[in-house]
């Protein structure tokens, strides 16, 4: 009986030991991980290795005390721990005036050394860049897009450059984004370049991004909205390019240049599609006959005294260009365009029945039942207009 009852009490003894060897293995499993797209511990710019600085320094002095609490702590464990035979009572301590200073200042010290560089570091992030150098840029946030207004660059007759989805920025430039909302708080951010900032409606908040290097055509850096706005908030991402001053130059010189009107054709077909039915919410440049015009409904948004551009829909005037679409979701290729226009739904939720077209709002891109040659003749459209 005395052998069977030593195995009954093996069991929970070893429990500890399981469940801190399972913990450890979680541990390591988890370090294996890697970073993925959007991290901020490979800043790729100045505000960006500011903050990942902090971030160090905060880390390595947290492990620094960490270590010595937990050396501390097993030394106590183990040398004061209970002796068999031993029923004495510990020495009863009640203050120690050496101790109780030194483990006043030394904290002092810790949030000392933490505090100077961290309210350096909010002045210089929040600080708003100035001067002819800095490229401007209005972003309004939509349930669920980004929509991109860069307002100091303007074609002959006065109109700025606006995008969607895909922001184009010159590398080693300061760029200050101000931004608005169109329906709810939304918060933008792009790991890499900066940090966080709310979107807010009725509210002005601004950001600036500096991007060391140009990136790969194909390897722009990734945004996201990091706020929770509703039913498609984790597609309601965005692409940063960063290109050389000159390649930037030429980018806009492109996108001031309207979309061409197609005479005929496959294209010309899906411009009627368009005219018909699109343009109840996104709007175009266009060039034709009758000269330049915008088609498609566009609104302002006055916020603190700036003034918004807000687009109902993505403007398509130079959507054959873009590398993504879907508020930079999907890779914009023939096959996710079918898709798309065929019933938006599968490839990101919207709630169409939900939107308020007068009040400025809509919710997503409902399914128009269109035919397979309708489809045909809007993407032919769509990739016409790179």
């Amino acid at each position: 009986m005395k052998h069977a009852h030593n195995q009954h009490e093996s069991a929970p003894s070893r429990r500890p030991r399981l469940i801190g060897l399972v913990g450890l293995l979680a541990l390591l499993v988890a370090g294996c991980s890697g970073s993925g797209p959007q991290t901020a511990l490979n800043p790729e710019g100045p505000i960006g290795r500011t903050i990942d600085e902090l971030w160090e320094l905060v880390f390595i002095l947290a492990t620094i005390v960490f270590v010595i609490v937990q050396i501390a702590l097993f030394y106590t464990i183990v040398r004061y721990r209970a002796r068999k035979g031993d029923d004495s009572e510990p020495v009863q301590v009640h203050g120690n005036t050496r101790v109780e200073i030194a483990w006043t200042i030394i904290p002092v010290f810790i949030l000392a050394a933490i505090a100077f560089p961290t309210v350096r570091g909010i002045f210089e992030v929040r600080a708003i860049p100035e001067g002819e150098d800095v490229l401007q840029v209005q972003v309004t946030g939509h349930q669920w897009w980004w929509e991109f207004e860069y307002v100091d660059l303007t074609d002959e007759t006065g109109r700025t450059l606006v995008t969607a989805n895909e922001l184009y920025i010159p590398a080693d430039t300061e760029v200050n984004l101000t931004m608005t909302s169109a329906d709810v708080i939304h918060s933008f951010w792009v790991p890499v370049l900066a940090g966080k900032r709310d979107v807010v409606p009725n509210r002005v908040s601004n950001l600036t991004l500096i991007a060391d290097n140009p990136t790969p055509p194909d390897a722009p850096h990734p945004g996201q909205c990091a706020e929770y706005c509703g039913l498609a908030h984790a597609d309601m991402r965005f692409k940063v390019h960063v290109r050389s001053q000159a390649d930037f130059d030429s980018w806009v010189d492109d996108q001031l240049t309207p979309a061409e009107l197609p005479t005929e054709g496959a294209a010309a077909a899906g411009y009627e599609t368009f005219a018909n039915l699109c343009v109840t919410c996104h709007n175009s440049t266009v060039s034709g006959p009758d000269g330049i015009e915008d088609i498609g409904p566009v609104r302002t948004i006055e916020v603190d005294g700036v003034t918004f551009t807000s687009s109902l829909g993505p403007n398509l005037t130079h959507f054959g260009g873009r590398a993504t679409f879907g508020s930079g979701t999907f890779e914009n290729n023939r096959e996710h365009l079918a898709q798309w226009l065929a019933n938006p739904a599968d490839l990101k939720p919207n709630l169409w029945e939900l939107n308020d077209t007068e009040a400025g709002r809509i919710l997503g891109m409902p399914n128009f039942n269109l035919s397979d040659d309708d489809i045909n003749n809007l993407i032919a459209l769509l990739e016409g207009w790179d």
